[in-house]
């Protein structure tokens, strides 16, 4: 009797399915406290996942930062320091994240960064 689990085939499909359920659980990602924070903060007005708003999409972000060493440094300090941006032309004050907790900002980095 063949046992179809250990063929490759059943093997392969099986790596598939829990590929993108092991990348977010080795980030550590808790996506729900990340919505909720960015709900809460004014985030989710200006940007959105994968669709541009009047700020780039989570997708163009985590793209822009894709391979630097850097990347999470510098999308945190941007987070929290309240830059000056241009929206239409127009410079303004982006709004910082609406937590002090270490935790929760690095789960909102990693959020961005891993979409």
């Amino acid at each position: 009797m063949i046992d179809r689990r250990s063929s490759p085939a059943f093997l392969v499909l099986s790596a598939a399915l829990l590929l993108p359920w092991g990348a977010a659980s080795a980030q550590g990602v808790d996506e729900a406290a990340a919505t909720a924070l960015m709900k809460k903060s004014g985030c989710l007005k200006c940007h959105a996942v994968s669709a541009k708003k009047d700020g780039p999409s989570f997708q163009e972000t985590a793209a822009k930062f894709k391979g630097k060493a850097d990347a999470e440094q510098k999308l945190r300090a941007f987070i929290t320091t309240s830059p000056k941006i241009k929206v239409d032309g127009k410079e303004e004050e982006h709004e910082a994240l609406k937590s002090k907790e270490d935790a929760a900002i690095k789960n909102v980095v990693q959020y961005i960064l891993t979409r």
